[in-house]
């Protein structure tokens, strides 16, 4: 349900449903709605807005969703990589479990460098480039 939900607000033109057009759009029940609704915003893959003077919100993709994602994604890997190197220093950089980790680590944080390069590029080439209508 959440792949559908997101897949209807990315090709909907108005860009935001509501709970109930989205039931109505995927023939799916208000509680199967909410609940995919609220996971794909605790992932900041859908965001929720209110309108004045009503109760209704709508749903919507939020811009360059993408991005965020991954931007959220490089703060991660930095915190794993963190981790994984005070397990190193717990179970002694000598051992084969701190071997593991300390090679763990490496593996984040070369991920970690990389994925900033990646999305440093990605800023570049959206400044050259206008994707939105």
């Amino acid at each position: 349900m959440p792949a559908r939900i997101f897949a209807a607000l990315l090709t909907a033109d108005s860009s935001r449903l509501t709970a109930t057009e989205l039931a109505g759009l995927l023939q799916a029940s208000p509680a199967a709605v909410s609940g995919a609704v609220r996971y794909l915003v605790q992932l900041g893959m859908v965001s929720r807005e209110g309108e004045p003077g009503s109760r209704r919100h709508h749903y919507r993709v939020p811009d360059d969703v993408w991005n965020e994602l991954l931007v959220h994604r490089d703060r991660l890997l930095q915190r794993w990589a963190d981790v994984l190197r005070e397990g190193i220093d717990v179970l002694g950089a000598g051992t084969p479990a701190g071997a593991r980790m300390a090679e763990s680590a490496e593996y984040f944080d070369f991920m970690y460098a990389e994925l900033s390069d990646l999305l440093a590029r990605w800023r570049q080439r959206r400044a050259l480039i206008d994707c939105r209508p």
